[in-house]
């Protein structure tokens, strides 16, 4: 599909399955979609010019109700970010919550709790999609996949 995704990945199957899983339990409250995307070294020097190239690259910017959220991972070079699209980023609460939200994590990845972390952080995200976003079972649809995405 992209030139920017790897075969293998990066984490074991066991934890991949764990994240996925708690994607798709956010998700069940919510009209919202999360993706994660890991890779090992980050190509840019701010992780967060990555992510937004990243999250445009995966069409993320077209659900319907512009209510995506990546959470990027450069295993290697230990950054992170997390953005979301411009309706949930400001509903959501503005740069505060993406900050509380990212110091959360970053307290996590410092005592090398990825997994955790990154379970903890998608629950957060999920909760503040399904306040804006509430699931609604007559249109429940999941527009992009749960499955984490791999780069280089």
């Amino acid at each position: 599909m992209f030139s920017l995704f790897r075969k293998k990945a990066l984490l074991d199957k066991q934890v991949q399955k764990r994240i996925e899983a708690t994607i798709s339990e956010a998700e069940s409250k919510t009209s919202g979609e999360i993706r994660v995307f890991i890779e090992g070294k980050c190509n840019t020097s701010d992780p967060m010019d990555r992510t937004k190239e990243i999250f445009a690259q995966l069409e993320m910017h077209k659900t319907v109700a512009r209510n995506a959220i990546l959470v990027y991972v450069a295993m290697e070079d230990k950054k992170f970010a997390l953005y979301g699209d411009k309706v949930i980023y400001e509903l959501a609460g503005g740069s505060l919550f993406w900050e509380k939200a990212a110091a959360r994590l970053t307290g996590h990845l410092r005592k090398n709790e990825i997994t955790d972390g990154l379970c903890n952080c998608i629950l957060e995200l999920g909760t503040a999609l399904a306040a804006q976003f509430p699931a609604d079972p007559d249109t429940k649809r999941n527009e992009l996949s749960d499955e984490i995405v791999f780069g280089k």
